[in-house]
């Protein structure tokens, strides 16, 4: 049994927590909400996964330094843009070569870091791994077959978050990739909101089928030119990833884009999802990205139009598909 905090009560941090407790570990739950906690110590619900009735032993707390004292393993569950706050509270009761996971998807907009670099610049001496891949809460917190992937610097890392996380009902493969598995974790949210404007625009499984082929391919093309590996793209983190968040009703990024696509303005669709929607956040420090290594990403260019720009959801995709005729690869030789 190991001793776990998990810091951050969204609907993934508690999914996670969950997992976590039915694999035998002592889990306590940090948030910097007291109505959250409130609610959580009250109902042992989350208003977010109707249905889960979270255990009696599962200690939930304002308090940072309880949450972190004398644990085995930190668990960093906040959204992306609170990612560094956080850390920097976290950083008084942080031990040498404590073991942090950062289960969070995005990319810091004013520094175009990702979290796990955010992590380890605010949490010096931490040793810094990261969980992703297709793991939608809902279904994690019903017991559903899912898988990621762990990475790590070191392999002793990646098999020690292996080890706490596996179960019967999720399986955790390990890879030394920690930029590639969080630069698809990240990028895969701009794709997604793409996917549900096509959705909202009314169009079928062909759109949907050549956004996922082809944001693959853009994300792949920045990834590995940012020093990512291309079979990780292939992978959970990478292509799984995007699969899942642009096919199915749980992902908030898709619902927002569904919503875009009908007309309503990016501020209006957040607040309609009422839950945090990683895919905003991402799409310009995407968009820099591909500026700074001089990377053509036109889905993710037509997707900052639109968000950002006022553009007609409609008019995006006939520029998409009226783009100058090229190759599908031009690495391949007639």
């Amino acid at each position: 049994m190991a001793k776990v905090g998990v810091i951050g009560a969204g609907s993934w941090g508690i999914a996670l927590s969950f997992l976590l407790h039915n694999n035998g570990h002592e889990v306590t739950v940090w948030s910097a909400l007291p109505e959250e906690i409130r609610e959580l110590r009250e109902k042992r619900e989350h208003h977010t996964l109707p249905g889960l009735i979270l255990p009696e032993d599962m200690v939930f707390t304002e308090d940072l330094e309880t949450a972190m004292k004398d644990q085995d393993l930190l668990v960093t569950a906040v959204p992306s843009v609170y990612v560094r706050g956080t850390a920097e509270k976290m950083r008084p009761f942080l031990r040498k070569g404590q073991i942090v996971v950062n289960v969070a998807k995005g990319i810091e907009e004013k520094t175009l870091n990702t979290l796990s670099q955010v992590l380890e610049e605010e949490l010096p001496g931490a040793d810094v791994a990261v969980l992703s891949g297709p793991s939608h809460a809902e279904e994690v917190s019903r017991g559903l077959p899912t898988t990621c992937v762990a990475g790590a610097r070191s392999r002793k890392t990646a098999e020690y978050v292996q080890s706490l996380f596996m179960s019967e009902v999720f399986r955790v493969y390990t890879s030394p990739d920690v930029l590639g598995i969080e630069l698809g974790g990240a990028l895969k949210n701009v794709i997604a909101l793409a996917a549900g404007i096509a959705d909202g625009l009314g169009y079928g499984d062909n759109t949907k089928a050549a956004l996922i082929t082809r944001g693959i391919a853009e994300i792949a093309r920045l990834g590995t030119a940012m020093g990512g590996k291309f079979e990780t793209f292939c992978g959970l983190s990478g292509i799984g990833d995007l699969i899942v968040t642009c096919a199915s009703m749980h992902s908030r990024n898709r619902r927002a884009g569904i919503l875009i696509g009908k007309g309503y303005t990016m501020e209006e669709a957040m607040k309609e999802v009422q839950m945090v929607v990683e895919g905003v956040y991402s799409a310009k420090a995407a968009l820099a990205l591909a500026r700074k290594y001089y990377m053509a990403m036109p889905i993710i260019e037509q997707v900052n139009q639109v968000l950002f720009e006022g553009k007609p959801a409609s008019e995006a995709v006939k520029e998409l598909m009226l783009r100058d005729p090229r190759e599908e690869d031009s690495g391949l030789t007639w």
